[in-house]
């Protein structure tokens, strides 16, 4: 079975983000380098759908998400925040785990199948926890890769 979202080395990243603007602003140029798309495409699509209603998850987390011209198949972007910032969430509290997610224009249920796949991974306790912890891009990176190994097998 296939993964639902590609994630790769060069879609993570630990960042200082002050606000959901600039939370926003790194994602796009996160996705913009790692699968070479243009970030202020990326981040017009980010910012509409935000638009729609904050994609602040609880807990800590985030998903922005949207769906996007030029795209073959969903992607995913994941970015630790040094300090928890403010992005609307539901439960007030400030995110310090943003999982990005972008998936090509027309993918309806493939685009719903992933964000579940991420909302599942981001409840799990003992995996939010790993992935608040990790000391660094490499680490985050192997704790992904190893639940997606973990979900195909």
């Amino acid at each position: 079975m296939e993964s639902l979202y590609v994630i790769q080395p060069d879609s993570v990243a630990i960042v200082d983000a002050a606000d959901k603007r600039a939370i926003l602003e790194h994602l796009s140029s996160i996705f913009a380098h790692a699968w070479d798309l243009d970030a202020g495409t990326v981040l017009e699509y980010l910012e509409e759908r935000e638009n729609l209603g904050s994609t602040g998850f609880g807990r800590g987390v985030a998903i922005p998400h949207a769906r996007i011209p030029d795209l073959q198949r969903p992607v995913a972007a994941l970015m630790k925040l040094r300090h928890p910032a403010n992005f609307d969430a539901a439960d007030g509290l400030p995110v310090d785990l943003v999982f990005g997610l972008l998936s090509p224009e027309n993918s309806g249920a493939a685009h719903l199948h992933a964000l579940a796949a991420i909302s599942r991974l981001v409840r799990d306790e003992s995996m939010r926890d790993a992935l608040a912890d990790a000391p660094d891009e490499e680490a985050i990176y192997g704790l992904l890769t190893n639940v997606s190994d973990r979900n195909v097998a």
